[in-house]
């Protein structure tokens, strides 16, 4: 006698076929692989060194090898118990959130733009920038020379602003016909860099066009902003971890 439940049998819905699931998998693969290629042509300020290749790497590697489990976790799909995992922790997140900001909530999303600003400057007010103090204790900004994204460490004891070799060359300058003539005591000893004018410095809506600029012979982690931006601010100070500009727009008193 069969006992298959007879008219009264729910049958489970069927499971997604292995083939399926792959193809899914190889195109979330594939559009990982497009994510980190559009990011770093956006951003190449960010990722120069091989310190930087090498964290891509690893989070790329990371997302591969979770969403190898996940796919492999079978015809069910995830465990209820996972749900209910990422149920819980997406209401901690929100009520953390909530209560790290109980008292000047209007400004989360300033809170929020300066915690992730990844170098952009945060407007805080009228003719007013914010750029917030990293974890190496630097103030690192990106700003636009000649139309093109470039990544600087404010520095207050550098009396020019200075061009790495590597972002010189992204945003035009003539690097063979460049003379290191002018010569600057560094913490490495004595270095040679080249007079250049930029067609136009900018950072946020602060711009001055043509800005003279020296381009340093020997390789930079990074560029500096030096004195020769700084001084033509109305103002500009450290406070609470934070480094606030401020600017007048040509005619003001």
């Amino acid at each position: 006698m069969s006992n298959d439940g007879g008219p009264w049998r729910r049958d489970a819905p069927e499971p997604p076929p292995a083939r399926g699931r792959l193809l899914l998998w190889a195109l979330v693969m594939a559009a990982l692989g497009g994510l980190v290629v559009a990011l770093t042509r956006a951003f190449p300020e960010a990722v120069r060194t091989p310190q930087d290749w090498s964290n891509v790497a690893y989070c790329s590697g990371f997302l591969v090898l979770l969403s190898t489990g996940l796919f492999r976790l079978g015809s069910g799909g995830l465990p209820q118990h996972l749900k209910h995992a990422a149920i819980w922790l997406a209401v901690v997140a929100v009520l953390a959130l909530g209560f790290a900001y109980r008292d000047v909530f209007s400004g989360v999303g300033q809170r929020l733009q300066l915690a992730f600003s990844a170098g952009d400057p945060v407007a805080t007010g009228k003719h007013e920038l914010t750029i917030p103090q990293n974890d190496q204790g630097a103030f690192v900004v990106v700003g636009k020379v000649n139309g093109q994204r470039v990544r600087f460490v404010v520095d207050t004891g550098a009396t020019s602003t200075v061009l790495s070799p590597d972002d010189a060359r992204r945003v035009g300058a003539p690097m063979d016909s460049l003379h290191y003539g002018d010569a600057a005591e560094t913490a490495n000893g004595v270095g040679y860099s080249a007079p250049y004018t930029a067609q136009r410095l900018e950072i946020g809506p602060i711009a001055f066009d043509d800005f003279p600029v020296a381009i340093n012979q020997a390789p930079m982690s990074s560029s500096l902003l030096g004195l020769t931006f700084l001084r033509r601010l109305q103002s500009f100070e450290h406070r609470d971890g934070m480094l606030i500009l401020r600017w007048r727009d040509v005619g003001e008193g």
